[in-house]
């Protein structure tokens, strides 16, 4: 038995490599480090998917197919306008990624090799950001911005989110990389929850589409994609209570009590995860260039220095991770709170998609887990009458 796979090796990867000991994570054997230094998100885009980074014809192919894909279906429109106003942006996703399908049709027939694959990865790749955008504007009671090929893939969708009428969205360069160092650190991770339901999914032999589209359903999940969100709210609590940083420590310590500080730990990492030094950087760069001031930063900031000096943090390895940050980073930007998860699914798509692909290349076998039944045996079937 293993519940939660925690020891479980479901499959053989070449896509991304995690030493949780170290604290190390490589995309396709290049360090995370210098990958959110030097890269774009299409760069890693592609290298994730296959295997290479790409060279200049390459890459400038990949950018005119993302262009080429961005916008919707015009009669797409009319669904966004369906979904009531307060419909979670992650159902939202889910179902308009299986509804996209529909109108490409060709998608529903194409596996890991060859043209259709590339067209259907940059099909996927560029709607999944017109359809966040979308449905935050249809939440938002404003008209719909068609993307701009004039733009790239992350000022695209700030344009989509938060161009008005008149008024072009105001891009920020400082910004603009800011939501792309975000993607590259969310693209890929291993076997989680919902990069394994892609593959459990894919297993079979079900479309590209659908296949992402479970895995946005399980990265909905607040243990999951919606971890940042936690942490935004844990930080506001704090601010708002009136109580010292010092007493959640305390609180946190106390076995009797339930309450737990979140983004601290990881499933996988027993060191500092190296995602989460880069973001803390580039938080303080964000705000400073937007000439903002976070009072939820200075109470992360303090946390995170208080934790590290303290040994029931530190003997339990119990470090900022990727989350920790994350949505600090977000809500400067002006991402809505109710959005981090479906920026978290833009990010992951890369990753997803890799290890859709890497599945069907290798030789195919439907996922099938075994149980141990613990239930009842040799009952009898008793008449209605009779219960």
């Amino acid at each position: 038995m293993d519940p939660g796979f925690g020891n479980t090796g479901s499959c053989f990867s070449d896509i991304t490599y995690v030493d949780g000991a170290k604290g190390v994570l490589h995309y396709r054997g290049y360090p995370i480090e210098e990958i959110a230094e030097k890269a774009s998100f299409v760069e890693v885009c592609s290298l994730l998917i296959y295997g290479e980074l790409p060279d200049g014809k390459t890459l400038s192919a990949f950018r005119s197919a993302l262009a080429e894909h961005a916008a919707l279906h015009t009669n797409l429109e009319d669904h966004f306008r369906g979904f009531p106003k307060d419909a979670p942006p992650m159902a939202i996703l889910s179902a308009m990624l299986n509804l996209v399908s529909c109108f490409h049709p060709d998608v529903l027939d194409v596996y890991s090799e060859g043209h259709g694959f590339d067209r259907t990865a940059a099909l996927l790749l560029s709607k999944v950001r017109t359809i966040a955008a979308c449905s935050y504007r249809a939440s938002q009671g404003k008209p719909i911005n068609h993307p701009n090929p004039n733009l790239d893939y992350c000022a695209n969708f700030l344009h989509m989110m938060f161009s008005d009428p008149y008024r072009e969205y105001a891009q920020n360069e400082v910004v603009v990389k800011a939501l792309s160092l975000f993607l590259i650190l969310h693209a890929d991770h291993e076997q989680n929850c919902s990069t394994a339901t892609v593959r459990t999914v894919a297993s079979s032999r079900a479309n590209l589409f659908s296949s992402i589209a479970s895995g946005v359903c399980a990265l909905w999940g607040p243990l999951h994609g919606g971890a940042n969100v936690g942490v935004v709210n844990m930080l506001e609590d704090i601010r708002t209570s009136g109580r010292t940083i010092g007493y959640y420590i305390d609180l946190a310590k106390d076995k009797d009590s339930e309450y737990r500080l979140m983004g601290f730990g990881h499933r996988v990492y027993k060191n500092f995860d190296p995602r989460s030094r880069i973001l803390k950087e580039k938080v303080d760069d964000v705000l400073k260039e937007l000439s903002k001031s976070d009072p939820l930063l200075d109470i992360a900031f303090e946390l995170e220095e208080r934790t590290l000096k303290d040994d029931y943090f530190v003997s339990r390895k119990l470090y900022p991770n990727v989350d920790f940050y994350s949505g600090i980073l977000l809500r400067a930007i002006g991402i809505p709170l109710n959005m981090y998860p479906v920026m978290f699914a833009i990010g992951r798509m890369p990753g997803w998609i890799a290890n859709w692909r890497e599945l069907h290349d290798q030789r195919l076998r439907i996922t099938r887990p075994r149980q141990i039944y613990t239930g009842k045996t040799g009952r009898k079937y008793v008449p209605l009458e009779e219960r």
